[in-house]
């Protein structure tokens, strides 16, 4: 059975250049050495606790507006959001989608 490797291409390019394929592509190839090496796109689950900044950038909610749900009580902790042991605030993508599906607000 064939195995996969993974495969880096040295990156002399500077991260913003737009001529760099996404850190997401990687080459694959079969140990058999047959073929050319075929980019694979990576995916990750979501995270189920974001930062306030990197909800705003899903929900399309300013991080503004996320914090006054958050003050003024339409978000819930423990529901909507919970703060971590160093003190951040993380919003719950669950929670989150059940609030928009249960039109709580």
């Amino acid at each position: 059975m064939p195995t996969a490797t993974v495969t880096n291409p040295p990156d002399d390019r500077t991260p913003w250049s737009s001529s760099s394929p996404p850190r997401a592509l990687r080459n694959v190839a079969a140990s058999s050495g047959a073929g050319t090496p075929t980019p694979v796109a990576v995916s990750l689950p979501p995270a189920p606790y974001v930062t306030i900044t990197v909800a705003s950038s899903i929900t399309g909610y300013s991080a503004k507006a996320i914090r006054r749900k958050i003050e003024n009580g339409i978000w819930l902790e423990g529901r909507e959001f919970r703060r971590a042991p160093d003190g951040h605030v993380l919003i719950s993508l669950k929670g989150y989608q059940q609030w928009v599906e249960q039109g709580r607000g």
